[in-house]
């Protein structure tokens, strides 16, 4: 996909997560912590400290799944997860102001792609991790590598998304909780945060915006648009 439009005034995008901010809990925590494998526990915690990358962490979470539980597993990870509130009102804000909306999930195909079917998001708005269950364990696949200027083994890298979309030309925006979202919080100019993406923000002393839900962060992008037309 290549970002196109321009005009006198930045346009908008925003980069939202997936996991823990469309959705109200992590799945794919949720999924392992329900099916129980022994040692999850340890990979999680590796991953939140960043002592594993999300790549070779989520890797190995789902090997610990046999691929015999496929039905189950898909199951129990769209019926778990919950929509966080506002979210239809914010896509409704975005289409009608001309804001492009990306989903930057470090999530999983076979939940992701079903829990956002609903709501119209173009297939190619939407970058997630894929899955393979054609042999005895589940294995993660990742067809959004890192690009040539990251080396942090994302597995779905939100910073090469980011980075398609200039910030000569964008007011970028990124919505997110957690560790997938580090570094793109370091390159957008507007960060609304909650979790542990909270702390990281203020650690590093970016400007962000705490949410609890998306009626939340509507209310700010409104302010923020209000005060743009008062300006021209």
């Amino acid at each position: 996909m290549t970002p196109s439009g321009s005009s006198s005034r930045q346009r908008k995008v925003i980069f939202c997560d997936f996991d823990g901010t469309i959705t109200e809990n992590d799945n794919i925590v949720a999924i392992i912590k329900h099916f129980n494998p022994p040692g999850w526990e340890s990979i999680v915690g590796d991953i939140v400290t960043q002592h594993k990358t999300v790549k070779q962490g989520v890797g190995e979470l789902f090997r610990l799944l046999s691929t015999s539980h496929r039905e189950k597993v898909i199951a129990y990870a769209i019926s778990n997860a919950r929509i966080r509130g506002g979210f239809t009102e914010l896509l409704d804000y975005c289409k009608q102001h001309d804001i492009e909306f990306l989903v930057t999930s470090g999530g999983i195909d076979f939940f992701v792609y079903p829990l956002l079917a609903p709501y119209d998001i173009p297939l190619d708005h939407i970058y997630c991790n894929g899955s393979d269950f054609s042999g005895d364990r589940i294995e993660i696949t990742w067809p959004n590598p890192c690009d040539d200027q990251c080396s942090n083994g994302c597995g779905m890298c939100k910073t090469a998304i980011i980075r398609r979309y200039p910030a000569e030309q964008y007011e970028r925006i990124l919505i997110g909780d957690s560790v997938t979202d580090f570094a793109g919080a370091k390159l957008v100019d507007l960060v609304f945060s909650r979790s542990h993406l909270t702390e990281k923000c203020k650690e590093l002393g970016l400007p962000y915006k705490e949410y609890k839900t998306f009626h939340d962060v509507l209310t700010v992008l409104i302010e923020r648009d209000q005060g743009e037309d008062a300006n021209l």
